[in-house]
């Protein structure tokens, strides 16, 4: 059974942090209450929880441009990974966008983080050849 998926608020900083956190989706140069924090108050993004008896088994952040959406910090509970869960927000954070007449979805995987692209392609996503450049607008964090 999949599980019942809706908008966080404020008062789930905490878990969904920490479930981000024991999935290995932090690293040193985000803050993941920030980002959090940061796609709360946006209207072009948001993080939606998956729940089961009350208690955050899976989150996504959802953004987008206008043209172009983005995932990020897919999360499933360590232990209930491979039970769909990643699959129904993945599949929520698609949602979102569609409501918003976004036409396409995008994500980036780490090179740390590799093995996660079967599970993508098993979704419909594919590698396209692109080159990714960025630009630190401030110290890191």
């Amino acid at each position: 059974m999949p599980p019942s998926i809706r908008a966080a608020t404020s008062a789930d900083e905490a878990a969904v942090t920490a479930l981000w956190r024991a999935c290995d989706l932090v690293v040193s140069h985000n803050d993941p209450a920030a980002d959090f924090r940061f796609a709360l108050a946006g209207p072009a993004s948001m993080v939606l929880v998956g729940e089961e008896g009350g208690r955050i088994i899976g989150s996504v952040m959802v953004g987008h441009d206008g043209h172009r959406g983005w995932l990020y910090y897919l999360a499933a509970m360590p232990e209930r990974q491979g039970h769909g869960i990643g699959r129904a927000m993945v599949e929520a954070g698609e949602r979102w966008l569609q409501d918003r007449g976004v036409p396409k979805v995008q994500l980036m995987i780490r090179p740390t983080n590799v093995g996660v692209a079967q599970f993508y392609e098993r979704l419909g996503y594919e590698d396209v050849p692109r080159v990714l450049m960025a630009k630190w607008l401030g110290p890191k964090a």
